[in-house]
């Protein structure tokens, strides 16, 4: 026992300062991530990115994982070259496909040479358009085809930082607090996107008229920070190995084969396919969910030159939900008085902020509330992962809170348009527990993983449910911008003929079929669910079993 206590990974202070670098590193690559969800209205007004433009736009970032292989390639990378350098591999390309985004989106792109070749050029590209799969479309904006090259790189670093995480939260937390880890690593990473919801907007109407590039300015400069982050990993985790006597290669030469052992078992693609529509039904949601709030909600902006109009109450906002944050997080941590004074602070700090986001009447500030539930109760199930099991159990629980709130969005909110207030509420309410169903993934699943599969090819798995995870992730944005296209024809016709002005247009959609279709891929979720916990029981997989073993 004194022997296991000299190594890092056996001292809780030195695995949670790792976790909380690859957490922080996550972080910022979830900013950007959804760095122009909330501004599709303004890329519709001044880019000329309709429906169809920004679902491919967002669809592309997990092109090359999809159908170049890079995932799987980068999951080898991973097994062959271990954590460190796959970590620094992925922050670099991130900040390239990043940087290229960016410029793509600048006034300087337009009008030069960059945007005629691409406006000439990718119209048409053999066999991806024949087979329905080109990233490009005959008519598409040129910012919006450059924009998707650089979010296609992009896509592949954090891709390839997502399994690496996971990964290297395997390496530090076996048989400790793993789910838990695994949970807050994913809390403090989804608090990216109420960052981004919350001052993307802001940054980008810092500028009359608002200019789009400057959030993304802001999202590269994040991402270099994510880089230094990664960095200051690959020191410690080299200590770590330096103690332990282990090597960052795997202990046995990978094989091809080895993809083949994962691949046929069928625990394992019921996980997959699970995780696949789970995240199919969340992660495209985010892009189009601000625009959904406008086209639902009964928006009166704030008068000009008050305080809720002012670009202070943003940073305001943002103070109080670092504040929920921390209480309703610390509260997992704490007994008796203490625990009860941060949870009732942590609720009263959530009140203040949907005040404020209904004050604000601002779809994004309403919708940035989506994590913050989440990072409250995700400790909380994965602790109860860690010491009780029952992660099928969960996992059906999420698919049954995702079903509902679709539906909520799909047939409830619309018909509270007329009331602000009423709308607002449930807005709140619904994106609330989204977020709280979303928690359940990572706290349940990405744990499940390693009782499914050798040890030795952990970072291929992670890879290959990565990659099915990319087909929907590709695949759904593309079809919400499709349905909304075909269902709205109205809006086209009205916009064409003067009756809507861009800006009129851009917040006029009935997003009712496309969420419908998000709620069925949370039904077919649930079937894998059941499925699943009826597999673990009959083969003895251990996925509701606890993965803190008793000494």
């Amino acid at each position: 026992m004194t022997q296991a206590l000299q190594t890092l990974r056996d001292k809780p202070s030195a695995r949670w300062t790792a976790l909380i670098l690859l957490a922080m590193a996550m972080f910022f690559s979830y900013i950007f991530m959804d760095i122009l969800s909330p501004l599709k209205d303004i890329l519709e007004t001044q880019r000329h990115w309709d429906s169809t433009a920004f679902g491919t736009y967002a669809g592309s970032e997990t092109f090359l994982n999809v159908f170049i292989f890079f995932l799987i390639i980068a999951g080898i990378i991973l097994d062959k070259m271990g954590v460190r350098f796959t970590a620094l591999l992925s922050g670099v390309v991130m900040v390239a496909g990043a940087t290229i985004n960016w410029y793509a989106v600048t006034d300087a792109f337009m009008g030069s040479s960059l945007e005629a070749w691409f406006t000439a050029n990718l119209n048409y590209i053999p066999l991806l358009d024949e087979l329905g799969v080109s990233p490009f479309y005959q008519g598409m904006p040129a910012s919006a085809k450059f924009a998707s090259v650089g979010f296609m790189i992009f896509g592949c670093g954090v891709e390839m930082a997502g399994i690496t995480v996971s990964r290297g939260i395997v390496k530090w937390f076996k048989g400790k607090e793993m789910a838990l880890a695994m949970g807050s690593e994913m809390a403090l990473a989804r608090l990216g996107v109420a960052t981004c919801m919350i001052f993307s907007p802001v940054i980008a109407r810092m500028s009359t008229p608002p200019d789009v590039s400057r959030s993304v300015a802001f999202g590269v400069i994040l991402l270099l920070i994510a880089l230094i982050m990664f960095v200051a990993y690959f020191f410690m985790d080299r200590k770590l190995d330096a103690e332990t006597g282990e090597t960052e290669e795997a202990e046995e030469p990978f094989h091809i084969k080895d993809l083949g052992r994962i691949l046929s078992d069928g625990g394992f693609w019921l996980v997959a396919l699970l995780c696949v529509l789970y995240y199919s039904a969340i992660f495209p949601f985010q892009k189009y969910a601000v625009n959904m709030l406008q086209c639902n909600i009964s928006f009166n902006p704030p008068a000009e030159g008050s305080f809720w109009a002012s670009s202070t109450v943003a940073y305001v906002q943002y103070v109080v939900m670092l504040l929920i944050a921390i209480t309703a997080f610390t509260s997992n941590f704490s007994r008796g008085v203490m625990k009860s004074i941060l949870l009732v602070a942590s609720i009263a700090s959530l009140l203040v902020f949907c005040y404020m986001a209904y004050c604000r009447q601002s779809a994004e500030s309403i919708f940035a509330v989506f994590p913050l539930l989440a990072v409250g109760i995700t400790p909380i199930l994965g602790k109860y992962v860690d010491n009780k099991g029952k992660a099928a159990s969960m996992l059906m629980l999420g698919s049954i809170l995702l079903i509902i709130c679709h539906l909520t969005f799909a047939f409830v909110l619309p018909q509270f348009k007329g009331s602000p207030v009423g709308g607002v509420v449930l807005a709140f309410a619904t994106i609330l527990v989204l977020g709280s169903s979303f928690s359940l993934v990572p706290a349940s699943l990405w744990p499940s993983v390693p009782k499914l599969v050798d040890s030795k090819v952990i970072g291929s798995a992670y890879a290959l449910i990565f990659w099915i995870q990319n087909i929907g992730l590709w695949l759904f944005p593309l079809l919400i911008g499709k349905v909304l296209k075909a269902s709205n024809p109205e809006v086209e016709q009205a916009l064409a003929s003067g009756q809507l002005t861009p800006t009129e247009a851009a917040v006029s959609y009935n997003y009712t079929n496309a969420l419908l279709m998000l709620a069925m891929l949370g039904v077919a979720a649930l079937v894998l669910g059941i499925l699943l916990k009826a597999v673990d029981k009959k083969h003895h997989l251990g996925l509701e079993e606890p993965n803190i073993k008793p000494q």
